[in-house]
């Protein structure tokens, strides 16, 4: 194609490669916000914990618990509107804990929890999240937004991560 073509599509040929230029330093951005939103809140966590001497055994009671899970149910059903055409995405979760206590604070929580999580996918970009990258990054937004949440309203994470049981999209 010459310079200053337009592609099969109409669009400048330098207004894709922006447009894709544009996308990916989001994504990057995305990435970035997310990671030091995670590493911030562990740093903040952990530093109320007593510090173990170097050398020391640790009892077997302080192992790590077993790990609970508890389903969000019903599933979650967002639409988009992407090229002129209704898309839909369902996405089924289980949140993973180690403490039943906590977790149990937490389900008091259940209709903020849920109305935060609708609110996170309905504000996502359809053809972002056709991606491997797109949908690892949904997963980490959910799980911070979940941990955000419990920090805010029972005062631990108590959720260690948020995994998709079903992600279907049409």
């Amino acid at each position: 194609m010459a310079r200053g073509t337009t592609s099969d599509t109409g669009q400048p040929v330098a207004a894709k490669k922006n447009r894709l230029k544009l996308i990916m330093v989001v994504a990057v951005a995305l990435l970035v916000s997310v990671g030091l939103s995670a590493a911030g809140t562990w740093f903040f966590l952990s530093k109320d914990r007593p510090q173990q001497e170097e050398g020391t055994i640790q009892p077997i009671a302080q192992a790590k618990q077993q790990a609970l899970y508890e389903s969000l149910e019903p599933a979650f059903v967002v639409n988009f509107q992407t090229e002129g055409r209704t898309r839909y995405m369902q996405v089924s979760l289980a949140l993973m804990a180690r403490d039943e206590q906590q977790l149990a604070m937490l389900r008091s929580h259940m209709p903020a929890l849920r109305n935060q999580l609708v609110m996170l996918f309905s504000s996502q970009d359809f053809a972002q999240l056709n991606t491997p990258l797109g949908l690892d990054m949904l997963k980490q937004k959910v799980t911070a937004t979940v941990q955000e949440l419990a920090v805010r309203e029972v005062g631990v994470p108590v959720v260690e991560q948020v995994l998709f049981t079903n992600f279907v999209m049409q």
